[in-house]
Order: C-alpha cells, then sequence, then structure tokens
C-alpha cells in the first residue's frame, strides 16, 4: 500500500504503526509535518513543510483558533498536492486532525480514504472545561461559544472522515452519536518489551540532577507530566506533599516534567503553575527529598517506572496519558484519579488504588499504604502489569491499528 501519514510531530502515535509497516517492506509510506520529526523512521519519506503566514489582526476572536486551523490545513494541503504533481497518491491517508493539518487533503485527494484519529471532542459542561471549580470560573456564554467554535474542526474533518479512530471508551463516548457510529476504539499499544518490570538479578537506577542515585531500595514516589499543571493535577500532588511527608518522612517525592507553561488549559497568571502550589505549603515540608527533575530522557523515566514504589496519575476528564499505562506495564503500583478515562483502566483494590482528584489527604494515605505495605504493592504491580499485557499491549492493539487501515484502504468499512 502507499500511505500518507499526517501529524503536526510525526510519529506521535503512529510510531509504532510506521515502524511495523516499514519492517513490512512492501509499502511506500510518507508523511508530512510541520515541525523536525520526532524521530526518523527508516522506511518513511518524512516531509516537512512550514507556515506561510499568521493570524490576521482584528479578526474575531472567536475565530482565531478557526484560522490558525485553516492556515495549518492550506499549508498541508500545499504540501500534499506536490506530492501529487509528483506522482504520488495514497491509497489511504492516517492522520490526528488536531491541529487542522488535514481539513483539505480530501480536496487534493477527493477518491483516497481517510482514517481519523480523534482524541477527544470539546464540551463546555461535564468534561474537562468546567471540572475544576477553584481554578476553573463558571463558564459564561462566551466562554461556552469559543468551547463551540473549537468544534468545527472537529466536525468537518469527521464529515470528510471515511473512518475514525480513538484510543479509549471515554474518549468515544465524547463524541456525538453520528461520529461514534464510524469510530473504532484501539489503543495505540504500550511496548511491553521497553515498559516491563525489572528482572531478575537487574540493577536499576536513576541519576538525579544533583546528582544522588536512587535505586529500588528507596521509598520512592513518582508523579509524571509532559508539563506540571491542574490539567494533570499538580496542584492536588504538591498539597499532599507535606501529608505524605508526615506519614513517610523518607519518601523521596520525584515531580517530573516541564516547568514552564502548559500543555492544556489556561496559563498561570501570577508565574508558574509549580510555584504558585509550592507557595502554599512553604515551610511544611523537606524540600530536600523533593525532586523536580524537569523532563527526563526517555531511558531515565522508564528507570523510574520500574523502580518506584507509588506512581500517582491525576487528571481532569480527558485524554489518556501513555504514561500511566508504561507505568503498570513497568509493573509500579498506580494511585490514579477517580476521573475517566483512569477508572476505565484501573479498578480500585484491583490493578491499582482510585483517589478523589481534589484530595490530597486522601492521596497522602494511599501513598502511605503502597510503601508500608510491599504485599499489597507488589500485588497490585504485578496485576497492573498483566492488565497492560492483556489488553494494551503492542501484541494486542498493533494488529486490530493495521488491520482497521487495510480495511479502509479496501473499502471494507464506511
Amino acid at each position: 500500500m502507499k500511505i500518507l501519514f499526517i501529524h503536526q510531530n510525526f510519529p506521535g502515535q503512529y510510531l509504532h504503526i510506521a515502524r511495523e509497516l516499514a519492517k513490512q517492506g512492501n509499502h511506500q509510506l510518507v508523511s508530512l509535518s510541520i515541525e523536525k520529526p520526532e524521530y526518523q523512521i527508516d522506511g518513511v519519506i518524512q516531509v516537512r513543510y512550514g507556515i506561510t503566514r499568521g493570524n490576521q489582526k482584528g479578526l474575531h476572536p472567536w475565530l482565531t483558533d478557526l484560522e490558525t486551523k485553516v492556515i495549518r490545513g492550506e499549508c498541508c494541503a500545499r504540501a500534499a498536492h506536490t506530492l501529487k504533481e509528483k506522482g504520488f497518491t495514497p491509497n489511504i491517508i492516517c492522520g490526528h486532525p488536531g491541529w487542522g493539518e488535514m481539513l483539505f487533503l480530501k480536496e487534493v485527494w477527493p477518491e483516497v480514504p481517510v482514517l481519523c484519529y480523534q482524541e477527544f471532542y470539546y464540551h463546555a459542561y461535564g468534561f474537562d472545561f468546567d471540572f475544576d471549580s477553584e481554578l476553573q470560573m463558571k463558564p459564561t456564554w462566551e466562554d461556552t461559544s469559543k468551547v463551540r467554535m473549537k468544534t468545527a474542526n472537529q466536525l468537518i474533518n469527521a464529515e470528510v472522515a471515511t473512518w475514525s479512530v480513538t484510543p479509549t471508551r471515554f474518549q468515544k463516548s465524547t463524541f456525538p452519536r453520528h461520529i461514534r457510529k464510524k469510530m473504532s476504539v484501539i489503543h495505540d499499544g504500550i511496548d511491553t518489551d521497553v515498559a516491563k518490570p525489572i528482572a531478575a538479578g537487574e540493577q536499576v537506577s536513576l541519576r538525579l540532577p544533583n546528582n544522588n542515585i536512587l535505586t529500588e531500595k528507596d521509598q520512592i514516589v513518582s508523579f509524571v507530566n509532559r508539563r506540571l499543571e491542574p490539567y494533570r493535577g499538580c496542584h492536588t500532588m504538591i498539597r499532599a506533599i507535606p501529608h505524605i511527608q508526615q506519614k513517610c518522612p523518607n519518601a523521596k517525592i520525584l515531580l517530573v516534567g516541564r516547568q514552564e507553561g502548559v500543555s492544556y488549559g489556561s496559563p498561570c497568571k501570577d508565574g508558574e503553575w509549580k510555584d504558585v502550589f509550592l507557595d502554599e505549603i512553604k515551610g511544611e515540608y523537606n524540600e530536600d527529598n523533593v525532586i523536580f527533575t524537569g523532563a527526563l530522557a526517555y531511558e531515565d523515566y522508564m528507570s523510574l517506572m520500574k523502580i518506584t514504589k507509588a506512581h500517582v496519575y491525576l487528571t481532569y476528564p480527558f485524554v489518556l496519558s501513555w504514561s500511566m499505562l508504561e507505568a503498570m506495564s513497568c509493573g509500579a503500583p498506580v494511585i490514579g484519579s477517580n476521573t475517566p478515562p483512569v477508572t476505565e483502566v484501573i479498578e480500585d483494590g484491583l490493578n491499582g488504588l482510585i483517589t478523589d482528584f481534589f484530595d490530597s489527604m486522601g492521596l497522602s494515605e494511599k501513598v502511605e499504604k503502597l510503601l508500608n505495605n510491599p504485599e499489597l504493592s507488589a500485588q497490585l504491580g504485578s496485576n497492573a502489569r498483566a492488565t497492560i499485557l492483556e489488553q494494551y499491549s503492542l501484541t494486542r492493539c498493533l494488529p486490530r491499528q493495521l488491520g482497521l487501515i487495510s480495511l479502509v484502504a479496501a473499502g471494507g468499512i464506511e
């Protein structure tokens, strides 16, 4: 097959799919991306293109997000048209429409089937936008109008898509019914050969920014996000630190992620979110045992997941991070928030523990429970690993992803 991948920072969610297809050796694989590809995949022609203009001054503010996506969509379509003029016509387009890149590809190749990777449909009420009453003001009708406009890109892409795919049942549930009728639930898949528990006789350690070294003998509490932000519960985690230290004074609390800006939600108006919440607990905790690592190299992150004694994952009702599933795959005992899609994966007391998203004291009690009960911790970690192997491993998910691509390309589903 000839397959065109669309992702602003390829490969993104297509890493394992593209690698496997390239390994098969009988496909012509091309990607279009606006940013420098995160990985170079042998067997994939990775084409980059630039943005040719910025947003128009004086545009209605509710249109700014859509205009940005239209600009990106135009640039991507022009790059696609250049490929077409050079003789390339794919059998299928697989793409992430979230930033607008896929808006006009059907105008370039009207007959080519499109498989969209749909992550989340925006709602003003009942999901992430009005979840946190402390930090999110009650939406005005103007606020909800902006959210409504953000769905325009999703609706246009869903209309032209032959089929769509999304990682979790919860994420599918956010979409309107007519879109869900043409959508499969298949997770991207976790590489369980990489994200795996410590093997017998294996020595795993993590060197910290201060050059101290942690091993599995340490009482490690881990918290991992791309950026430390309220959408992923940084305020609840930071507020729990004094309580955790009172109960477990030897615990090493590692908060992993960039500390500047946000990936999701509103940026902090008074500096950075981390600093705002640290100021709340100033003088109430032992700073020496709280380590902000910044972003970690993937190998170091994997080492941390293998030796952590309690991994905390909190999120608004939003997209599920790979990090939670990778932690489970490493056999880490996970404490997750009582929010979807976390509760779609973790059953309290079976393959992890569930805590109220906003309850810092309750979170500290769950951490203490794991740190002081090694048998429970080991059992939860073992069951977590089993869950990933059975439901979310590449062995389970990748054949289904590839099968769906073949089915859509062949016109076998519509």
